[in-house]
């Protein structure tokens, strides 16, 4: 914590000036110079065109990385998250040494990957980890999408957690081999795809760099962020021929699939072969070949008659159908209700998954986008095991999810999901909803049967997980300290009465004869709940009744 009265080391991320805002350094000589009469004409359109909406969301920043408060940093490093760059250890000891303690948890990052972690002592409030490549000539179509993957899945997270800001360090460093110059090429074209693309709810992205690497920076900016549309044709001629697919994505074209014209046809046949010879191939091509008759493979499955690796092949290709789906959609919508986010690990160091029932609209938003956004989010955590919370506190009839849907899921997803799912903790569950999951998983999914947990407190789920590992919206902190509180004056009342029958009971055994004691002792045993045999174990009893309040407050 700074000094009282000192001024904060960190920097407003609020406060920085947008590109739009810069000033073109190089003047308008840059523009002539490079004017032409086909672009002139504007007969070539730029595949970057002037965007005032997506240049005020860039902002080039000189400084250190770590000192920026926003959502999240980018902090570079290598496969064990270990490297000692001039990044990662300026990120390490202005967080501190729970940091280091959390890398240790994550088991590593691979190239192209990204991981996250909480800011601790940073303004940011999260930090994402990824690797860059290591490049070598031999091998830059790999190196390529190793760095394109790097910044993908970094604005990927960023939109799934719904963060605001993000600020990128200068991912590909000196010690691994990768030019400066290519890799801001595929930096600028691919954050700028995705701020197209999918980009809506991510307010600013901010490129921080040292003054070795800034000239380099704001010579390509213009190239991909032109900030008017005169600058937008100065730049169209130093764009380069390969800028990827329409994600960013570098592309390969003898890697593509080609169609020929004549797909049965040899390319040494000459005009003279005749119509059978040149149909003499067809039908020997890989994607020619017969794949059997798919209603009768339906009727084989239903039948039973086909063979456990056939089913599970068929399921695999069904679930990749639908994770392509999930990463081809705009789920920022779902994102937005933060219904399921990841947060800490529980005692045995599983990644811990949160779903918050309050926060599923289920009659106002659509379902299968919904379903999609799960299988999105899950993919990657559910390679290892793993351990999901469900909050069911304070939920209408407009928030619960019905058993078809339910099902639905659950015969979609990956079997990595079940054999990965080490527990699933039910907190606050009404008793309609234990009935609910009883038949379910009884009959319905019986092999979640023994995974899921009834968790009736707070207090029994950090027995689990502890309080600073799980991430617990402020509603239902509130509700669980109403309810404990509720819970323990009833008690206390309850308990007070059992007291006042067993001393009545006592005082009409010394003032009765022994018929009439007999009579009124049963009287008040049969009001305490007991049998004839009461008037023998009351005092064990009253014994019994002191241990069970005891446990109760606990």
């Amino acid at each position: 914590m700074d000094p009282l009265g000192a001024r904060s080391q960190f920097v407003e991320v609020q406060t920085l000036s947008t590109w739009e805002r810069q000033p073109d350094l190089e003047g308008e000589e840059t523009e002539k110079e490079y004017t032409d009469s086909l672009v002139s004409q504007e007969a070539f359109p730029s595949p970057f065109p002037y965007r005032e909406d997506i240049n005020r969301k860039i902002v080039l920043y000189n400084g250190d990385v770590a000192l920026l408060n926003c959502t999240a940093i980018v902090n570079t490093s290598n496969e064990t998250l270990t490297d000692k760059n001039p990044i990662s250890e300026s990120i390490l000891l202005h967080a501190g040494p729970e940091l280091r303690d959390e890398l240790l948890k994550l088991n590593g990052c691979r190239t192209g990957e990204a991981k996250m972690t909480k800011g601790f002592n940073l303004a940011a409030r999260f930090i994402i980890h990824t690797v860059g490549p290591k490049y070598k000539a031999k091998y830059r179509t790999a190196a390529e999408s190793s760095l394109y993957s790097c910044y993908r899945n970094v604005m990927q997270l960023a939109k799934e957690q719904a963060m605001a800001s993000v600020a990128f360090c200068v991912v590909s460093t000196t010690k691994r081999g990768y030019t400066l110059e290519d890799a801001t090429h595929i930096a600028f074209r691919t954050v700028r795809r995705f701020l197209e693309n999918h980009g809506k709810s991510i307010e600013m992205v901010v490129f921080a760099v040292t003054d070795m690497e800034e000239p380099t920076y704001r010579k390509l900016l213009p190239l991909y962020y032109p900030r008017s549309e005169e600058e937008e044709r100065a730049s169209l001629p130093l764009i380069p021929a390969d800028i990827g697919n329409s994600e960013g994505e570098p592309v390969v074209p003898e890697r593509q699939i080609r169609i020929t014209e004549k797909p049965g046809s040899l390319e040494d046949d000459c005009e003279e072969e005749t119509l059978d010879s040149d149909l003499g191939q067809v039908g020997n091509h890989a994607f020619a070949r017969m794949e059997g008759d798919v209603d009768k493979q339906r009727k084989l499955i239903l039948q039973g008659q086909l063979s456990d690796a056939t089913i599970h092949k068929q399921h695999q290709r069904n679930y990749n159908r639908w994770l392509c789906r999930a990463r081809a959609e705009d789920l920022s919508d779902i994102a937005a209700l933060k219904a399921l986010y990841q947060t800490g690990v529980d005692m045995c160091g599983r990644t811990v998954m949160v779903l918050v029932g309050r926060n599923i609209p289920v009659t106002l938003i659509d379902m299968e986008k919904a379903l999609l956004y799960f299988i999105h989010v899950m993919d990657h955590i559910t390679v290892k095991e793993y351990a999901m919370v469900y909050f069911h506190t304070l939920t209408g009839e407009h928030n619960h999810l019905d058993s078809e849907f339910l099902k639905k899921l659950y015969e979609i997803v990956d079997s990595k999901f079940k054999k990965n799912l080490r527990a699933f903790y039910f907190v606050h569950p009404s008793f309609r909803s234990k009935v609910s999951t009883w038949f379910f998983t009884r009959f319905t999914v019986s092999g979640m049967k023994e995974k899921v947990h009834h968790v009736e407190t707070l207090q029994q789920l950090f027995t689990c997980i502890l309080p600073e590992q799980i991430d617990i919206p402020p509603f239902i902190l509130e509700y669980d300290a109403r309810v404990r509180a509720y819970k323990h004056h009833s008690v206390s009342v309850y308990f007070t009465s059992l007291i006042d029958l067993h001393l009545q009971g006592s005082t009409h055994k010394h003032t009765h004869t022994h018929t009439h004691t007999h009579t009124h002792t049963r009287g008040s045993i049969q009001n305490c709940g007991y049998d004839a045999f009461g008037k023998v174990f009351r005092p064990l009893h009253f014994f019994h009744i002191l241990l069970r309040y005891s446990l109760i407050l606990k």
